[in-house]
């Protein structure tokens, strides 16, 4: 009975390895999370709790640690962002309204961005066979302001992810993570209908 038990869980191990289903399934919650947040709707954030979980694997196999860690971070920035965006219990759209931000705001993204790149991507370099280490950490920084923004529903949230999803389409081809690059590159798609969206609603409500 054990033999059977770890003969079934090799095949399905390998099952994963071979035909990337474990990818795809990472791709499809990424895509409908994401996809209803830009449509306002308050389930994107468990949705998002299952893609970042998938991913956490994904990216610890393929060595982009920075990616891995940022994973950690959108774990707990889902749980904020379901939180805040649960003001109005017992519908599915958020009644938290839309906000712009702020020159404040911009001055201290650039600068955390910058010094998370250069700190991070040293670290990477130095410790670690992270297969790009700078771009891997440019990419992170970025997204964990992205992150914050959509938690705090700040417009140019979805600006940043634009940016930056096109740069891990890159990364990720590079990778032979094709299906995460077909994700991402419809990522830039959804975020470009989230901004517009968002902005008809802090349009009316001014």
């Amino acid at each position: 009975m054990v033999s059977l038990v770890e003969a079934v869980k090799e095949s399905i191990v390998q099952f994963l390895t071979q035909t990337g289903w474990l990818e795809w399934c990472g791709v499809f919650t990424g895509i409908l999370c994401v996809w209803l947040a830009a449509k306002n709707n308050i389930f994107n954030w468990p949705i998002a709790v299952i893609s970042v979980l998938i991913y956490i694997f994904i990216f610890y196999e393929s060595k982009l640690y920075a990616d891995m860690g940022l994973q950690f971070y959108f774990l707990a920035m889902n749980a904020y962002g379901w939180y805040f965006w649960n003001r109005n219990k017992g519908h599915t759209e958020a009644q938290t309204p839309v906000t712009m931000i702020t020159r404040k705001e911009i001055i201290l993204s650039v600068i955390g961005i910058v010094f998370f790149t250069l700190i991070l991507g040293f670290i990477l370099r130095q410790n670690t066979d992270a297969a790009f280490p700078y771009i891997d950490s440019f990419c992170t920084a970025c997204s964990l302001i992205a992150q914050i923004f959509l938690a705090r529903k700040v417009l140019q949230n979805w600006l940043i992810w634009i940016f930056v999803d096109i740069i891990y389409v890159g990364v990720y081809v590079s990778k032979d993570l094709y299906a995460t690059a077909i994700m991402y590159a419809l990522y830039v798609y959804i975020a470009w209908v989230g901004y517009r969206g968002w902005k008809k609603t802090l349009t009316e409500t001014l």
